[in-house]
């Protein structure tokens, strides 16, 4: 019997794919017919009065329209049944597929073999339980389990970075953004795997940057300014005005085990002494500095726990002490230090 499809004028725009099976003959086509009947009456065959055909390997109402594709519709013709064997021994299998089951008997040794003689064929990646290498299972029950692929194109975000640069043009103690950042973009390709329509498996085969990401760049100033100001009636000139923490000690309030009355410089601990952590009074070392509420002073000495943060200890002679524990406006007197720390963190 010959194969033959035909062409309309009025086709749908995406036509869907059958295949058909009847006897040794296959055929994979295009079709955009929905009922099995009219799928085969377009494709030119003819069916007898006790012909039967199967959709996906279950008996299926002819006039029905099929909800989903891809599908195989397998014809199983009256004249072909063969009458099994007298003498060989005959099991009774329930094959279960997409969630429908069939009764049949067969005398065959495995699985592949029965499903075979049901006229139920594994297509592409599909595969039963028991295995079709495998013999007849002792409950009879076979599943056939459906497999189907997708591929999925994704896009996927690639997060900009943030370099700090000094610049000469932005003045000291600020940041500017120099250069804004920009996500970069890559394209994966996704391969999904589906059993029975659930997904059961996802895996990125590729992966390609379409765009690269820019970095933002952000300049910390290193423009010096020489200002002056009225504070606490008094008009100073500084170069650098910093938000601090700032706290206070004395000779027997410095957490040590005795008074301690000298400080790292080798001046006397009194109003006036400014302690900070080691790397900064390394490079601050005799910086004068204004604090309101406290004075004119200046750094002579250590403080080893003011870390974390921008922090100074004033110091107090144990007379006249002053207990210090707020945030205050820290200004860095002229002359400009030759070494000057651009970032205090």
């Amino acid at each position: 019997m010959g194969f033959g499809f035909f062409l309309f004028a009025c086709q749908p725009a995406v036509p869907q794919t059958v295949t058909i099976i009847d006897g040794e003959t296959v055929v994979t086509a295009q079709t955009n017919e929905s009922v099995p009947l009219a799928i085969l009456n377009e494709a030119g065959i003819t069916l007898d009065s006790e012909d039967s055909v199967l959709l996906n390997g279950i008996p299926v109402s002819l006039d029905s329209p099929i909800p989903d594709y891809p599908i195989t519709l397998q014809l199983r013709r009256a004249g072909n049944i063969q009458t099994p064997i007298p003498q060989a021994p005959s099991t009774s299998l329930t094959i279960t597929s997409n969630g429908k089951t069939l009764q049949i008997q067969s005398s065959t040794a495995t699985v592949g073999a029965a499903l075979a003689e049901a006229g139920i064929p594994l297509v592409g990646q599909d595969y039963s339980v028991p295995s079709e290498n495998e013999p007849l299972p002792a409950d009879g029950n076979i599943k056939i389990v459906r497999v189907t692929e997708s591929v999925l194109l994704a896009q996927k975000p690639i997060p900009f970075t943030s370099e700090l640069i000094q610049s000469a043009e932005v003045p000291l103690d600020q940041t500017q953004i120099l250069q804004p950042g920009e996500n970069g973009l890559t394209m994966q390709r996704i391969r999904i795997r589906y059993e029975d329509g659930v997904e059961v498996a996802r895996v990125t085969e590729d992966e390609t940057v379409v765009r690269p990401p820019k970095n933002r760049v952000l300049g910390y100033g290193t423009k010096i300014e020489i200002k002056t100001a009225v504070v606490d009636g008094v008009t100073i000139e500084y170069w650098r005005a910093v938000q601090m923490y700032i706290t206070s000690y004395s000779p027997c309030r410095s957490g040590g085990d005795r008074c301690y009355t000298g400080t790292s410089s080798g001046a006397t601990v009194k109003k006036g002494v400014v302690g900070m952590r080691y790397d900064w009074y390394l490079a601050m070392g005799g910086q004068p500095l204004y604090i309101p509420g406290y004075g004119f002073a200046t750094v002579e000495d250590v403080c080893g726990g003011c870390v974390g943060k921008p922090w100074i200890d004033v110091a107090y002679s144990d007379n006249d002490y002053v207990p210090w524990s707020s945030w205050v406006t820290v200004y860095f007197l002229t002359p400009i230090p030759a070494n000057i720390i651009y970032v205090l963190e």
